[in-house]
């Protein structure tokens, strides 16, 4: 069960982006995340209410924590996407949203299996080929904006893996309002990072408003991978899900008809052995 809720969680997060890459083409990034953070609060407030819980102050609190890490994990992201430094940003954010709760997990006493071990050797590698881009696409860039996109890749990932450790942190009682308090903290820090980085993040065109359907993803696919560490261990469920960039890159191919380069390709086949290994062993 963690594994089919972490892989859910990966398909949601991977159409999200997709839906939100598409939309931030048409106009400000930062406006489509505002968007999309706030439909995500909605819904999960609504779902809350409907589906109840005892969220002590402590679930809160936790809640309140991932949505630091998801609202900096979300600014850092676009603001490499808004600078046309996604080659280096996507890949170091997504493997840092998988290497911060392993280690949460493993400093909390999980001991994961040998096969385990393996398919998280293997989807490091996997999730940094898949997402980067070739380096025809990139270019020769300046040192400086080399180093900018490092430090945005970095703080990205640590932000949506510190997301994905404090979420592991709230038990099935408190319900999904946690997550209310989650999605609402976040969208607060998109409008302070934009603000502080002189971007736009009002949502001024109604394209933007295409991002409540990536908000809509988004929030289906944080709930998922909250059930799924109610089922097993961190580890296994954070690695899973931090495939995501796997199956936006599919998406772009089967859509956009976009051409999976052969590094990509690479990526992907680690992804599948990665998602084999752990799935068999849990």
């Amino acid at each position: 069960m963690t594994s089919l809720l972490a892989l859910l969680g990966a398909i949601s997060y991977g159409l999200s982006d997709f839906v939100g890459g598409l939309t931030s083409r048409r106009t400000s990034p930062w406006a489509v995340a505002f968007v999309a953070s706030v439909t995500g609060g909605v819904l999960t407030l609504g779902l809350g209410l409907l589906l109840g819980g005892e969220p002590t102050t402590a679930h809160l609190l936790w809640g309140a924590l991932g949505g630091i890490g998801n609202g900096f994990g979300t600014a850092f992201l676009y603001r490499g996407l808004s600078g046309g430094r996604m080659g280096v940003v996507a890949p170091i954010s997504g493997v840092g949203a998988a290497v911060v709760p392993v280690v949460v997990g493993l400093a909390t006493g999980e001991r994961p299996p040998v096969l385990v071990w393996i398919g998280i050797v293997a989807a490091l590698p996997g999730i940094w080929l898949v997402a980067r881009e070739p380096v025809e696409k990139m270019g020769v860039q300046p040192a400086e904006r080399q180093v900018s996109a490092v430090l945005d890749g970095a703080l990205a990932g640590l932000g949506f893996g510190s997301l994905f450790a404090a979420l592991a942190q709230i038990p099935d009682r408190a319900g999904l309002l946690p997550l209310t308090v989650n999605q609402l903290v976040a969208s607060a820090m998109i409008v302070v990072v934009a603000t502080a980085v002189g971007r736009p993040w009002i949502p001024r065109e109604p394209v933007a408003l295409v991002g409540a359907a990536s908000g809509v993803l988004g929030a289906a696919a944080t709930i998922a991978f909250l059930l799924a560490t109610h089922h097993g261990d961190l580890t296994v469920a954070a690695i899973l899900a931090s495939l995501y960039p796997a199956f936006t890159i599919v998406l772009a191919a089967t859509v956009l008809r976009e051409r999976i380069h052969r590094s990509q390709g690479c990526g992907l086949a680690l992804c599948v052995l990665a998602v084999a290994l752990v799935a068999g062993a849990s």
